[in-house]
């Protein structure tokens, strides 16, 4: 299975496009972001694509991804976690993704998701 192929360019940015625009209206989250979206969703349409079996556009201009490193700065808690899953999944619903791509995206989503928490609510 090729996610990238499946779901097709187009349809991946403006999954993306639509992500973000939730992101940027949810303030459980968008302290996180540098405030331009245009340039972050970029980088996310790279990064999707490569992590879902498209081309390495992240890797060739930003060299590998260390997920967990770049998001180390920020205080990553359930709340923003579970609020970045809630957003991608309602991107998904938006763009029509079938049932099986929805939950295939979602399990990943969510295993990434609770990787990058690295902290609580009561810490």
């Amino acid at each position: 299975m090729n996610p990238y192929k499946e779901i097709g360019e187009e349809k991946l940015h403006q999954m993306i496009d639509i992500f973000y625009n939730y992101v940027k209206n949810d303030d459980r989250m968008n302290h996180l972001f540098p405030g331009d979206w245009a340039e972050t969703a970029r980088k996310q349409k790279q990064f999707q694509t490569q992590f879902l079996g498209g081309p390495n556009l992240y890797i060739e201009e930003h060299g590998h991804p260390m997920m967990k490193a770049r998001h180390m700065p920020f205080v990553i808690t359930e709340i923003e976690r579970d609020a970045w899953l809630e957003n991608i999944s309602k991107a998904i619903d938006d763009v029509g993704l079938d049932a099986n791509m929805k939950g295939y995206l979602m399990e990943r989503y969510t295993m990434v998701a609770h990787h990058m928490q690295n902290s609580t609510v009561n810490e």
